[in-house]
């Protein structure tokens, strides 16, 4: 039980508890699961890239890029399907693919190239939302508007194919957006692989001592290469959701995701020196990040545009917490 209550995830566990008990005291529309689920389907694309950035940083890398890949995206989708006649799940998988390409492009130059991964990654994000506005001019549609229009709804007035991945409610009365359930089975998903599985095992071992992981037999560069490719595919999913949703494809969709992401990563117990790290942590983290937002707006008033500030205060606190931590203890040792 001790074990259970040092956990970090159970530390997060309670801060999120106590922002239901806080804001919830403060306004009761806040416990309303309507407008939670609304608030969380808002917001799930940074807690999806969030889990994928875990394995990045847990290698000892860095990606601030993926927010311009879910703008390129998104984009993509809009000007297959509406100007190259592609069907919505071709331009779909295409923009997965691309997504993955570019991950793994910047991959590259960080395992094979030894290129700092902040450098590699700032500069990727310039490419990839450069990128994202070229193609955007290849439609007939200016950029400004977006593409929209997507298929929509069926004859008995439920969403149909692509809109459904960003509108449809489960389960009945519960009406659980389908956005969420995507996410907690990514959360599955990633936690196994992450934490059940060799591949997982040796992205925590490069993380810690990569000359050990290499010594040990691990393809060390492959496996850092592939955790941006990961992160490009994870990036891409958040822009198939968030296009769905929006019913509107634009380059620059996601544009102001990377601190929020970032601080998710680092609020779940993910070291930015890498080798530790947790895919619930993160979950938790980012939900956290999700419910003050809500919280601060509801409760307070903030507007959405004053919102990184806690954000940011948030990622130093951590931050420096975690260093002060280290120093006290090694002087006691």
């Amino acid at each position: 039980m001790l074990k259970v209550v040092k956990n970090w995830e159970f530390f997060l566990l309670l801060v999120l508890v106590l922002e239901f008990v806080v804001f919830g005291s403060l306004n009761n529309k806040f416990l309303q699961p309507v407008r939670i689920f609304s608030n969380i389907t808002n917001y799930i694309s940074i807690c999806i890239i969030s889990l994928f950035v875990t394995m990045v940083m847990i290698t000892g890398g860095i990606d601030i890029q993926a927010s311009s890949i879910v703008g390129l995206t998104s984009i993509t989708i809009g000007v297959l399907w509406n100007d190259f006649g592609f069907s919505i799940w071709a331009a779909v998988g295409a923009a997965i693919l691309l997504a993955a390409l570019c991950g793994a492009l910047s991959g590259f130059f960080v395992a094979y190239c030894g290129v700092q991964p902040m450098v590699v990654t700032l500069g990727g994000s310039f490419l990839y939302s450069g990128l994202g506005l070229v193609i955007s001019r290849m439609s007939a549609i200016p950029a400004y508007q977006g593409i929209s229009g997507f298929p929509s709804k069926n004859e008995d007035g439920t969403f149909s194919s692509f809109r459904w991945l960003g509108n449809a409610k489960l389960f009945g009365s519960w009406k659980v957006p389908v956005q969420i359930v995507i996410f907690l089975i990514l959360v599955i998903l990633m936690y196994i692989i992450l934490h059940k599985t060799k591949y997982g095992r040796s992205i925590f071992l490069i993380g810690v001592n990569p000359q050990a992981a290499e010594y040990s037999g691990i393809n060390t560069r492959l496996i850092k290469m592939s955790t941006y490719m990961l992160t490009g595919v994870g990036a891409s999913i958040a822009g198939i959701l968030l296009t769905s949703q929006l019913n509107s494809s634009k380059y620059d969709l996601g544009s102001t995701y990377t601190l929020s992401i970032i601080t998710a990563v680092v609020l779940g117990g993910t070291l930015s020196t890498g080798g530790k790290g947790s895919i619930i942590g993160t979950a938790l983290a980012s939900l956290v990040i999700c419910m003050l937002r809500f919280g601060l707006t509801l409760c307070f008033g903030i507007s959405s545009q004053n919102l990184d500030l806690p954000v940011g205060v948030m990622l130093l606190l951590v931050v420096s917490g975690r260093q002060l931590i280290r120093i006290v203890r090694h002087l006691d040792s």
